[in-house]
């Protein structure tokens, strides 16, 4: 607020060097990310800037004045161009690395896929056959997938 330099008083803490009171908390960004039940299949999605072959669930950040099941919702119309039923919360996630918080949902959702900018290409994956992966997204995969039935087997992410 000051201008002046932030101190860093722990590792997610910092605070102006002054006396203008300013702490910045480094506070993790909410981010919605969506098991799309498509045709009685999984949608998995691969974005355009990831280098890897990797496909994942439908994610988004949540908007100022937006919650995250509106989010969820949202992303599903933007990034597929389907319309998605009301989203059933699966579970909520810490994400370290890109310091988020996921909040994992389930929906189904009807209509014909369309890839918006952001997508290059995606699959429909049976529940049987889905992998789960050791991170945040993942774990809402698997935690869906276990009350259905399934045993997903889990990838390492390299």
């Amino acid at each position: 607020m000051c201008a002046a330099p932030l101190i860093e008083r722990r590792v997610d803490r910092h605070e102006c060097s002054a006396e203008c009171g300013f702490v910045n908390y480094d506070n993790p960004t909410p981010v919605a990310a969506v098991v799309v039940e498509y045709e009685g299949n999984i949608v998995l999605a691969h974005n355009r800037s990831w280098r890897n072959t990797f496909y994942g669930l439908i994610t988004g950040f949540v908007d100022h004045c937006e919650g995250a099941a509106e989010c969820a919702v949202r992303e599903v119309k933007e990034e597929l161009d389907l319309d998605a039923s009301a989203p059933t919360l699966i579970g909520v996630y810490p994400f370290e690395r890109m310091n988020q918080v996921i909040i994992g949902y389930h929906l189904t959702a009807t209509g014909t896929i369309t890839l918006n900018e952001e997508l290059d290409s995606f699959k429909l994956v049976s529940p049987k056959d889905c992998l789960v992966w050791p991170s945040g997204t993942g774990y809402a995969l698997r935690d869906w997938l276990l009350p259905l039935g399934f045993e997903p087997q889990t990838i390492e992410l390299s």
